[in-house]
């Protein structure tokens, strides 16, 4: 199937490494030139250069801080500068889990559920806040929030309530957008085989999936190039579980 991506132009944040960085290159892959941008240089440039020698695609790193507006506003407009326009923005700049790791009520410290809120939702609105007048200038564009199967499931209320805002931004993105020609959806990856992943972690959560192994950044990514696609028009507002299924849910 013909994607139609040959020739546009991606922002990806979060992509220095994980999730992120497997999305940058499935995009490139499909003949797309992408800015990545991350906190850490040394990543970064490394990845760029990894993305670029295996895609042949021109692949620009860039350091931002998502939690920072002066530093998402200053990175969308050299992402601009470098590529011409950007016409997907894929939003993945989180810590993994998120930085709160409470279970109960009493564990929750302010400071880190903040953080997390800061980091995922208000620093996805950022990225889109900064993006959005360039794609409804050119009159199309894809914006797709990475969220976490942590949304269906109570035991960690901080990560339930990140992903939960992510839903919520995307939902009202697609709606304000969406008759401008840009689609906005969300994706909610379960536990993900990644580089960080070892084996015996892999084998441990498969009984976690109705696939009965744990779904790669790979699968993950391809779900996201589609709706990263223009073939993605169908589908708006919404959010899709790429998760592998999760046994003895149902979802409507």
């Amino acid at each position: 199937m013909d994607l139609k991506l040959e020739g546009k132009c991606a922002l990806v944040t979060g992509g220095s490494g994980g999730i992120g960085k497997v999305i940058a290159s499935q995009l490139a892959q499909e003949g797309v030139d992408v800015v990545v941008c991350a906190r850490g240089r040394d990543a970064l440039e490394s990845t760029a250069a990894a993305l670029a020698a295996q895609s042949g695609r021109r692949i620009v790193p860039l350091v931002a801080d998502t939690s920072r507006q002066e530093s998402v506003d200053a990175m969308v407009q050299e992402a601009i500068a470098a590529l011409g326009r950007i016409d997907i923005l894929v939003n993945c700049a989180a810590q993994p889990a998120g930085l709160s790791k409470a279970t109960r009520l009493a564990q929750i410290v302010d400071a880190e559920a903040l953080e997390d809120i800061n980091v995922k939702v208000i620093g996805y609105l950022r990225t889109a806040r900064a993006l959005a007048p360039h794609m409804v200038a050119n009159g199309w564009g894809r914006i797709v929030n990475i969220g976490g199967l942590a949304i269906y499931a109570t035991g960690r209320p901080v990560a339930t309530l990140r992903n939960v805002g992510v839903a919520a931004i995307t939902k009202s993105l697609g709606d304000e957008l969406g008759p401008q020609g840009i689609n906005v959806t969300a994706v909610h990856p379960g536990i993900t085989r990644t580089e960080a992943m070892d084996a015996e972690t892999a084998a441990r959560s498969a009984s976690s999936t109705a696939i009965g192994r744990v779904v790669t950044a790979q699968e993950v990514a391809q779900v996201v190039t589609f709706l990263a696609s223009p073939l993605s028009v169908a589908i708006n507002g919404d959010a899709i579980p790429v998760g592998g299924g999760w046994p003895g849910a149902t979802y409507y």
